[in-house]
């Protein structure tokens, strides 16, 4: 697995993109994508202006699911794919007041077409992504899944100065509620290791800086936050935000009920590093915190002979991903 780390790190600088359009530290507009309107299922087709707000579809609740799905890893395709069917699995257990948000991290390109032409992603979402054109790097990045029955406002990301991993973070503007309040939804995946100077701080501080904007109702953050030095224990209030599971009682050094990376990380991953809280969800403005919790621990490879390939690889079993997602459920 160690040599498998290397050369993912290569692949990765190898594919970083020397020339982009994109301003930094500043908003860069994107589309986003929806099923084709002849209703076939031929993958999505942009939308490029904003959409009127929708007139209520009896929705009162907003949930939020964020994971990282680890790039490294073999078979991406099969991974993503389980990933999604458990997160179907998941949404299914819910009515249609509840309104369904995924953030995805570390997707390469075959993901992002699996997700385009997933016919459950077809039917219930509006997707951010169709291909690497929005990345900073060309192999893996970050992707976000809208709820069809939100109106979408703006897509734009905001591509970080300080980054040695051409990070962002990815905004979608939805209109949410009776009175179609503008709530700002961010997807990131900050700066990874504890390399000096550190660059979570400031990115985090840029992303504050957008949540915080004048017009914006409330704003929600989620992603891997690369959360394993002190200073990242207070990056939400240093940012006037507020971590959704300390506000539901979570204890910050309690490892059985708040960590999410490490527990299906390589064995000697977890040996070195142990395990944290990398995952989390940042909130403010009004927007109310209604519940929290992990998700996707033990959530497997289907396929025997590709779960085998896994565990050779130093892993305990065939799992798809080193990461447990987080999940946060707000109302106005």
């Amino acid at each position: 697995m160690e040599s498998r780390i290397q050369r993912s790190i290569q692949l990765v600088e190898s594919k970083n993109k020397t020339s982009i359009p994109w301003p930094l530290d500043a908003p860069y507009r994107q589309p986003y994508f929806k099923t084709s309107s002849d209703g076939k299922k031929t993958g999505m087709t942009p939308v490029t202006s904003a959409e009127a707000p929708a007139h209520d579809a009896g929705i009162t609740k907003l949930a939020i699911y964020s994971w990282n799905i680890d790039f490294m890893l073999p078979h991406a395709s099969s991974r993503m794919r389980a990933g999604i069917r458990h997160l179907e699995h998941l949404m299914g257990k819910y009515g249609s007041e509840v309104a369904n948000v995924i953030f995805l991290a570390e997707c390469v390109d075959t993901d992002l077409e699996l997700i385009s032409f997933d016919p459950w992603i077809q039917s219930n979402f509006a997707i951010t992504d169709v291909n690497n054109d929005n990345w900073a790097n060309g192999h893996y990045g970050t992707t976000t899944l809208i709820d069809r029955r939100l109106s979408i406002n703006d897509v734009f990301r905001v591509h970080y100065s300080k980054t040695r991993m051409q990070r962002d973070g990815l905004f979608v503007d939805i209109h949410f509620g009776p009175e179609a309040k503008l709530i700002r939804l961010c997807n990131t995946h900050l700066e990874s290791m504890a390399f000096e100077p550190a660059y979570r701080p400031p990115q985090m501080q840029l992303c504050a800086t957008f949540m915080h904007d004048t017009g914006v109702h409330g704003s929600i953050l989620a992603g891997d936050l690369n959360a394993i030095q002190d200073f990242d224990k207070h990056l939400h209030s240093d940012n006037d935000l507020k971590d959704a599971y300390l506000e539901q009682g979570g204890i910050e050094d309690d490892a059985q009920s708040g960590h999410t990376w490490g527990q299906q990380a390589a064995t000697f991953l977890r040996e070195k590093f142990g395990t944290s809280r990398m995952d989390k969800v940042y909130f403010c403005g009004a927007v109310q915190l209604k519940s929290f919790e992990r998700f996707g621990a033990n959530v497997i490879l289907e396929d025997e002979n590709e779960r085998a390939e896994v565990v050779q690889l130093g892993f305990d079993q065939g799992w798809i991903t080193d990461h447990f997602g987080v999940k946060a459920v707000f109302e106005l």
